[in-house]
């Protein structure tokens, strides 16, 4: 995969492609990430990229024609999917992540001040994508979080596939609690079947240790996902165990136990 970024602060990004996963993804060609400094498409020589917005208002607002020419020139001999970092985008979920991981090819578009000219989005943007509801200063953290999702869907970045296969979300649920040593923590034990060599029965329990995790903390997930039937009886008697001890985020009725919103 060859992505590169389009920010008026490429230094942002030095430490992180050069750390941790992401570091050895690209020294070993796995993955190509080159940052541009968008103020070399500027024309002027103070390398101006805002202005102040027509109609007044406070802030600045990045101009169009140095994207316009930048994107242009990236893609000018081969095409790249063009996504623009933005709290108006679509959220960035699991699926989106799949969905653009089979791209050879894209432009992320690191925004900063009040936004861009409306206009960059209206000719040389794909897609919006936004990490949540919430504004940060710029593209450029939101750009990171994308670049470092979609690293773990190139085979041999990560080292076991298994490890992104079983990620939380991918299935539908949340991943189930890990443990390791010490055996014993703060007076709390690791469960008694992790440490059986049963693996039938770790199976089993990780599976209703999901269910469980994604009943209490994110039960929206279960309404979107395609549960077996094995699952759909699992999350009932959860529900049930969840309800009976009390929890407020669970509401189970007598014929639909994923109905656990509130």
């Amino acid at each position: 995969m060859h992505i590169q970024v389009l920010t008026i602060f490429p230094q942002l990004f030095s430490g992180f492609l050069e750390s941790s996963l992401i570091g050895k993804a690209i020294e070993n060609q796995l993955l190509q990430v080159k940052v541009r400094d968008l103020r070399d498409w500027t024309t002027d020589r103070h390398r101006t990229v805002d202005d102040e917005p027509y109609g007044g208002g406070g802030g600045m607002v990045m101009t169009a024609p140095p994207w316009i020419r930048a994107v242009g020139e990236l893609t000018a001999d081969s095409p790249a999917r063009r996504i623009l970092l933005s709290p108006q985008g679509e959220t960035l979920t699991d699926r989106k992540v799949r969905d653009l991981s089979s791209e050879a090819s894209i432009i992320l578009m690191c925004g900063r001040y009040e936004g861009l000219d409306e206009r960059v989005r209206e000719t040389v943007v794909d897609d919006e994508i936004s990490v949540g509801d919430y504004v940060l200063s710029g593209g450029e953290v939101p750009a990171m979080v994308l670049i470092e999702t979609l690293s773990r869907q190139i085979p041999g970045v990560i080292g076991l596939a298994d490890s992104v296969e079983n990620d939380s979300f991918r299935q539908g649920l949340l991943d189930h609690p890990h443990y390791t040593r010490p055996a014993t923590v703060a007076g709390l034990e690791v469960p008694e079947v992790l440490t059986s060599g049963n693996h039938a029965a770790i199976t089993a329990w990780r599976t209703r240790a999901a269910i469980r995790a994604t009943l209490s903390k994110r039960p929206d997930l279960l309404q979107a996902t395609n549960l077996t039937a094995e699952q759909e009886r699992i999350i009932e008697d959860v529900a049930q165990e969840l309800a009976e001890a009390g929890d407020q985020g669970v509401e189970r009725g007598e014929d639909e136990p994923r109905k656990v919103l509130k």
